[in-house]
Formats: C-alpha cells, sequence, structure tokens
C-alpha cells in the first residue's frame, strides 16, 4: 500500500518513489485488484524461492547468512536454472539479455506538472479541465452552480476550492481514459437531515 496510496484514496500526492518514476519518465503499473495473475507470478517466484531457501544443508541463523543465500538463490535461478515457461527452457540472464532494452528519455515532459486555474463551475455543477490535450469534465454539484473556483492542479491529483471562501469542494485523482468524472455522490438535490 505503501507504493498505491493515491489509488486507494491516500491524502498528500505522489510518496517519493512515485515522484523518482516519475522523473525518470519510468510508468509505475500496479496489478488491478481482482486480478490476481501479476501477483500470482510474484508469489510463484516467492514460493520457488521458498523451498528452495527450506531444502537448504545448513540455515542461517543471521541477516548476513540469510542475505547470502538470497544472493546464490537469485544467481542460480537466472543464471542456470533452466525454466519451463520460457523458449527453449532459456534462464531468466539469457532472455533478459537477447531483448532490446529501453532507457529513460531525455525529454522532460514527464515533470510533474502543478497549476492553479480560476473558474465558475456550470449551471448543471461541472468544471471542465484539460489535461493532457483532452477536456475532461469534473462534477462538483449542482448546489455549487456558479461557484468561482479554484483549480489546484498537480499532475493527476486536483483539489477544487470555493475561491471566495476557501472551502474544498472537491478532492480527486482524474482518471485520464474517461471525459466525465463523477462526484459518486447519488444524482439529484443534496438532501437536508433533520436536525
Amino acid at each position: 500500500m505503501v507504493y498505491t496510496t493515491r489509488l486507494s484514496g491516500g491524502k498528500g500526492g505522489r510518496n517519493g518513489l512515485e515522484t523518482e518514476l516519475r522523473k525518470l519518465n519510468t510508468v509505475q503499473k500496479n496489478s488491478r485488484p481482482n486480478h490476481p495473475t501479476t501477483c500470482g507470478k510474484v508469489e510463484r517466484f516467492q514460493q520457488t524461492m521458498k523451498k528452495w531457501l527450506r531444502a537448504q544443508p545448513v540455515q542461517p541463523t543471521t541477516i548476513t547468512e540469510l542475505q547470502a543465500l538470497l544472493d546464490a538463490f537469485v544467481a542460480a535461478y537466472n543464471q542456470h536454472r533452466p525454466h519451463r515457461s520460457l523458449p527453449h527452457r532459456a534462464t531468466p540472464a539469457t532472455a533478459y539479455t537477447a531483448r532490446p532494452k529501453a532507457t529513460p528519455s531525455t525529454d522532460r515532459t514527464g515533470e510533474v506538472h502543478h497549476r492553479v486555474r480560476t473558474d465558475r463551475v456550470d449551471d448543471t455543477g461541472v468544471v471542465t479541465l484539460r489535461v493532457n490535450g483532452r477536456h475532461h469534465h469534473l462534477g462538483i454539484g449542482r448546489t455549487h452552480a456558479r461557484t468561482h473556483v479554484l483549480l489546484l492542479v498537480h499532475d493527476l491529483d486536483i483539489r477544487v476550492v470555493d475561491a471566495a471562501t476557501g472551502e474544498l469542494l472537491r478532492e480527486l485523482v482524474l482518471d485520464p481514459t474517461k471525459d466525465y468524472q463523477p462526484t459518486g455522490r447519488p444524482p439529484g438535490p443534496t438532501r437536508k437531515h433533520p436536525k
């Protein structure tokens, strides 16, 4: 969770790892919830490693000894152990060496984008924002129609603030694949709670 706080509704924007990956123009990819295939590959690797560690005649008693065993496992796994899933039962090192390598781009357009924009919520309770050349409609709510707002944009993390009062009206992580970003509230007028 430490690497995906922003995906689970956490506050504070990107963490240090995410910021560093962004500086290097590296796309962070996380497995999707309820789709265990990717996690299963990692878990299978961990299962193989644990079995190998348990099979060692001398078990480690210190962190240094454990690290030495882990280093030996990584060397054997990557350099010597043939893998059924790879063509010709190649080793991971052979498969890795044969592939072309991706390198960080020198294009700095991947820098984290910050901006402050003033706007007014339209009569339907929506404000628009252009991100990467695409218009996105952010649902704020009809109760805030015609309210002057500030949009505080930190890459895909967006805060919509009432320009007159400073009240936070909406906070969201923009889904760039969707035009409309709903409020998450049921449609219709806001119900007043009895006192």
